[in-house]
């Protein structure tokens, strides 16, 4: 807490510290201009004025000195001094009064007033005539004799030469040019006279003179001023007496208080034009030109007088005025007042004019170019010079206003800022004098011949890069042009804005509405991007709205007018144009009302669109606007009544009802939510909202942990609302499945018979509405199968049923139309889902049967739509890449009939075959494998030989389409492995387990056995004793001896080229070198072996014979016999896992046969070998592992 506290207060010291030299430095500078002032005020009152003999030696030529009278019409701080040397070298005492003339007649900004006052002090120290004559014709100014009307212009040139004018008498007097204060009051008293009060024009003038001179000119006043001693001693020096700062304080005051009067009667006729306007609205639904104007005009004049009355109440000390406000005086619409009386309940439940704040922020919240453009580029100059005025002489700064109390130097640097802007508006009214007075000026100065040829050039120079910008500008528009029509974000069209502002002039705005105007007539979507550019642009170019505006209404008239119904796209764009600059404010509403009146008047063909269209864009806007609200009322009631009298077809009946209730939707209660219970609200939220890839297994857990008693119903109801939840999930409650079944096998049952069942009902009823469910349910069988939950002959049984329901029946043009692919894309699904395991063995034959009986069916229906198409396409180039795809029923039917033959005749030929094996095959099982080990080679054989998919000597006899026929005595292997396919996960991992072959009753009987909860004690005492078993194993491997090194000797390629031609050769490795076994064929009674030696760096072998008896022999035939037999016994057990594999794949290992128990396992499966060789250690789940079962839930390969 010290530390921050200590770092807050260095903070603060530091800031503290910058803002004392800043004071500091303020404070040094204003002491450093009013000792200027002092010294100029010294030497002007006690001035010493050249003789007449000194002036004779300066330059009297009329010439020189009408130009340097010239230049003091243009006096400016860059001229000064060149001026002030000038004006020493000549003898201006006959050519004073011009001089005088030329002073009065300049127009000085406010940051011209100091070179002024400096150049009128050399003037009036050296001629004596010139102080008489200056205050004579500045006083001229403020008393100009009786004209008529003036212009606006004229008006405002004179507002602003009066301002800078008094500022210079303040500053002359200031520094000892004029000695008396008398003209001062004869100004005030005119200005502060009430006569004035009754044009409005002068008293705006009058108030910024006023407060001008009360912030300049505070001592006149007895106002305080804060400051350094040495500013008091300068304004004691002034000689300002008491009397004439009462009399100074009191005009102030007497005409503060009748303009507080002013501003109080206009308020109150403001108010009751308000409230004329608001009768008005309320009985014809728009104000009349007249009416607006006049309200315009009130309004403005109030608003302006309001800021100057405040203005002039800051510079004298005094609180400005506080009006009684009534929430409508400043306001331009006046809707308010008509619907707040009248709606009643209604105003005060009115909705939110935006439907969300995305919206809101698109129409409302607008970039500032400001922030981004710099002010010249927008053109603000070029405003209404009567605008800019008032706003730049009605803006006082509260930084500003102590430097003004404090010193006249800090008041100049305010005023400064206040005139600049005024001047620069009136530079286009004061363009055309200048040129004329430049021309004027050129032909009477004969030197300045040459510098016109000069000035020629520069100019032609200056037009040629002047035609090189507009070439390259209309370049750079051009290609911001052509980007338009992309800006389909409100980011874009932002940017776009601004660039453009760089951009700006006369001929490019124009150029830009008519692009704005000319959008495709089909790119809708572009309207409110461009409204919001229109929008934008409107706060510092006023005339892009309304030469866009213009353009709008008169193509509105035209088409309405011209009552032909062609080019509907034209006048919907048109209309949802004018609409969406509603939304943004730049359309009036009395145009949009317009617009739809004239629609309503004639209520017939494009105008019914064209009115509904208004109403879809910005209807719902104006109703719920307070201003607009019942005057949209009243437009949808007469809407209404024209669509019940007339007779309209149902398409433009529709769409005024979609107008109508958009604008204004029915009322409705609120929906009842539906109370669940706390568990039920649980389980919802484990399903559809916990669950996900690494929340599986804690998902598992919790529903085991349920009450399965009370929730068990519900959970399967959630479960069959998979269709609910995300499509992506449907996996995951799939895996939930199978977890569950080793704990509740009656819910997984439950779960697929309910999957089944709303498959088929789905079948039944075929209903639109239903169709997404459907969709989710193939989905979830298909991963039902993926996860082993179910057999492959519910899938292809549910294929099928999906193929023939409800054909050769009454209702088929009611269960499956012609038209409808529906039935199409739940295969789809399905197939895609779990088609890709039926990639071997029966389960391949299977699929490729069905997918020539989907054929025929896709045939039956026709032209496919393209979706559908493109889905099939992808099917088979997944699952049967090389499937040929057939064009005509006619093949199909061909492909069906050589299938069903085909099949029939491998069936026969391998049921006889069977019956002949059975004769010979033994009782034992080893003998079987042996037996069955031939098939391998027919079968890869076939399919080497490229059969399409069909193996002869592994042929499957059990139809799926009813065209293959089964004899009672001719089972083949297929079908009894199929007949035993779902024997369980347990059963499969307990015959692994065992490590060697399974009893008889195993093959015909299997149960799934429970889980066995350990006592924790038992499975803690079982570790520690076997930790015990591993550590004495450990201490006897230690005391072991340890082998002895191999020998680092490579062995000779000769060793094992080929052996002599009355022995086998074999090798032998040992811990000892690498020994050649040799047995003779003749069963000689001594084996031949090989020794390695090595003789330097060449090894070499040597042949030995040893006795059989030998013990290094006898070792040698021992360890070849466990070898054999361990090779022997891991091909067996893979043999048996590929038989469980095919079992599973064949899907009839849940059938139990009464086979004799002596054959039940003789009956090997005849493709095992194939299933060997790409299946094992194969899975079709994912895997998905629960840690709270210890085991993954689907079967595992």
């Amino acid at each position: 807490m010290d530390h921050h506290e200590d770092e807050s207060r260095a903070g603060v010291e530091q800031h503290g510290k910058q803002d004392n030299e800043e004071a500091v430095a303020r404070l040094e500078e204003i002491k450093k201009s009013i000792e200027c002032k002092m010294a100029l005020r010294q030497t002007n009152l006690n001035p010493e004025r050249p003789d007449s003999v000194f002036l004779r030696t300066l330059d009297s030529s009329i010439k020189r000195n009408t130009a340097v009278i010239k230049k003091l019409k243009q006096i400016n701080e860059e001229q000064k001094e060149g001026l002030m040397e000038e004006l020493r070298s000549v003898n201006l005492s006959k050519f004073a009064s011009e001089a005088v003339s030329a002073i009065c007649d300049a127009k000085l900004k406010s940051s011209d007033i100091q070179a002024a006052v400096q150049i009128c002090s050399l003037l009036h120290q050296r001629y004596k005539d010139f102080s008489p004559s200056l205050i004579q014709g500045l006083q001229k100014i403020f008393f100009p004799g009786k004209s008529g009307d003036d212009l606006d212009a004229d008006r405002n040139l004179k507002a602003m030469k009066k301002r800078s004018t008094l500022k210079l008498l303040l500053e002359l007097y200031f520094v000892g040019v004029i000695e008396e204060n008398g003209i001062f009051i004869s100004i005030i008293k005119d200005l502060t006279s009430t006569e004035h009060l009754k044009d409005r024009d002068a008293t705006q003038t009058n108030l910024t003179l006023l407060a001008s001179f009360a912030r300049q000119g505070r001592v006149f006043l007895g106002l305080p001023i804060s400051g350094q001693e040495i500013q008091d001693e300068f304004f004691k020096g002034l000689g300002i007496t008491a009397d004439q700062k009462k009399t100074f304080r009191k005009a102030f005051n007497v005409y503060y208080d009748a303009v507080i009067e002013l501003l109080q009667s206009e308020h109150a006729s403001l108010r009751q034009m308000e409230h004329e306007n608001a009768k008005i609205l309320n009985g014809k639904g728009e104000l009349s030109e007249e009416n607006a104007t006049s309200y315009e005009k009130l309004r403005k004049s109030y608003d302006h007088l309001y800021r100057n009355v405040s203005s002039l109440a800051e510079a004298l000390d005094v609180q400005p005025p506080v009006m009684p406000e009534d929430n409508h005086t400043t306001r331009v619409t006046t809707g308010d007042d008509a619907s707040s009386p009248a709606s009643g309940k209604e105003s005060s439940n009115l909705e939110a004019i935006w439907d969300d704040d995305d919206t809101r922020a698109f129409y409302e919240c607008l970039p500032d170019l400001r922030a981004f453009v710099p002010a010249v580029l927008l053109g603000e100059a070029e405003s209404k010079a009567s605008e800019q005025t008032s706003k730049a002489q009605e803006q006082p700064t509260e930084s500003s206003s102590e430097a003004d109390q404090s010193t006249p130097v800090a008041q100049d640097a305010v005023e400064a800022s206040a005139d600049s802007g005024t001047l620069q508006e009136g530079k286009s009214i004061e363009k055309g004098k200048d040129k004329d007075e430049k021309d004027k000026d050129k032909t009477k100065d004969p030197e300045k011949e040459k510098g016109k040829e000069r000035e020629k050039d520069t100019d032609k120079k200056g037009e040629n890069e002047k035609e090189k910008l507009k070439g390259s500008e209309g370049t750079n528009l051009d290609a911001l042009l052509q980007r338009l029509p992309g800006c389909v974000s409100r980011d874009l069209i932002d940017q776009l804005t601004v660039e453009f502002c760089y951009l700006n002039s006369k001929s490019n705005r124009k150029r830009l509405v008519r692009a704005l105007f000319n959008v495709p007539r089909t790119s809708l979507e572009l309207l409110p991007y461009y409204s919001r550019m229109v929008a934008t642009l409107s706060t510092s170019m006023k005339d892009v709205p309304a030469m866009l505006l213009q353009m709008l209404e008169e193509e509105f008239n035209f088409l309405i007018n011209k009552k032909d119904q062609m080019n509907i796209e034209t006048k919907i764009r048109n209309i949802r144009f004018i609409a969406e600059l509603c939304k943004f404010k730049i359309s009036p509403p009395g145009l949009v009302f317009s617009c739809l009146k004239t629609c309503l008047d004639d209520f017939t063909h494009h105008n019914i669109d064209v009115a509904c269209n208004l109403l879809e864009t910005c209807g719902r806007f104006l109703y719920r606007s307070p201003e607009t609200t019942i005057r949209m009322a009243n437009m949808l009631e007469i809407l209404m009544r024209l669509k019940n009298v007339k007779n309209l077809d149902p398409r433009h009946s529709t769409l005024v009802e979609n107008a109508y209730y958009l604008c204004k939707p029915p009322e409705r209660s609120a929906r009842v939510s539906k109370v669940r219970p706390p568990l039920h609200q649980y389980i919802r939220k484990l399903l559809f909202t916990d669950l996900d890839k690494s929340s599986i297994e804690h998902v598992l857990r919790q529903l085991r942990k349920l009450p399965w008693s009370e929730c068990e119903s519900y959970l399967l109801k959630c479960f069959m609302k998979v269709n609910k939840g995300k499509y992506s999930q449907i996996h995951f409650i799939a895996s939930l499945t199978a977890g569950l079944s080793r704990y509740h096998d009656e819910f997984a049952v439950a779960v697929v018979d309910e999957v089944l069942e709303d498959i088929r009902i789905g079948l039944e009823l075929n209903d639109y509405g239903m169709q997404q469910r459907r969709i989710a349910h193939m989905r979830f069988l298909g991963e039902l199968y993926n996860y082993e939950h179910i057999d492959s002959s519910v899938i292809f049984e549910t294929l099928y049923l999906i193929l023939v329901f409800g054909h050769d029946t009454a209702e088929q043009d009611i269960l499956d139309p012609p038209e409808d692919c529906f039935r199409i894309r739940m295969v789809i699904t399905l197939l895609q889902t779990c088609g890709h395991y039926f990639d071997r063995g029966s389960s391949k034959r299977k699929l490729d049967r069905f997918l020539v009986h989907f054929q025929r069916y896709i045939l039956s229906k026709g032209a496919l739509p393209l979706d559908i198409e493109f889905d099939l396409q992808d099917l088979f180039a997944e699952l049967r890449p090389n499937m040929n795809r057939y064009s005509s029923m006619e093949e199909v039917n061909a492909a069906l009939v050589e299938l069903e033959e085909h099949e029939h005749s491998a069936s026969t030929d391998k049921t006889s075959n069977e019956k002949h094996s059975d004769t010979e095959k033994p009782s034992s099982r080893t003998t079987s494998h042996s037996i069955s080990a031939d098939q391998p080679s027919i079968l890869n054989g076939s399919e080497e030989n490229g059969g399409m998919h069909e193996e002869i000597g592994d042929g499957d006899s059990i139809s799926e389409s009813g065209s293959e026929t089964i004899e009672p005595e001719g089972h083949n292997k297929d079908d009894l492995d199929e007949e035993n396919h779902d024997d369980g996960c347990d059963s499969d991992e307990d015959d692994e387990d065992d490590g060697g072959p399974a009893s008889d009753e195993d093959d015909e009987v299997h149960f799934r056995q429970k889980v066995a909860e350990l006592n924790p004690l038992e499975v803690a005492s079982f570790d520690q004793e076997l930790r015990a078993v591993v550590q004495e194993s450990m201490e006897q491997r230690k005391l072991e001896l340890r082998g002895r090194p191999k020998l680092n000797m490579m062995i000779p390629m000769n060793v094992f080229e080929g052996s002599s031609k009355d022995h086998h050769g074999r090798v032998v490795g040992g811990e000892s070198g690498d020994e050649a076994l040799d047995e003779d064929a003749g069963g000689s009674r001594e084996v031949q072996v090989k020794v390695l030696v090595k003789r330097g760096n060449k090894q070499q072998t040597k042949q030995m014979y040893i006795p059989q008896d030998c013990t290094l022999v006898q070792s040698t035939k021992q360890k070849e016999a466990a070898e054999f037999e361990e090779k022997q016994n891991i091909k067996r057990l893979v043999l048996e896992y590929n038989d469980r594999v095919e079992e599973e794949n064949n899907g009839l290992g849940t059938q139990t046969l009464n086979w004799p128990s002596g054959n039940s396992r003789a009956y090997g499966r005849g493709n095992s070998w194939e299933g060997s060789s790409s299946r094992i250690g194969g899975s079709r789940n994912r895997h998905h592992s629960h840690s709270g079962s210890g085991s993954y839930y689907g079967r595992k390969k």
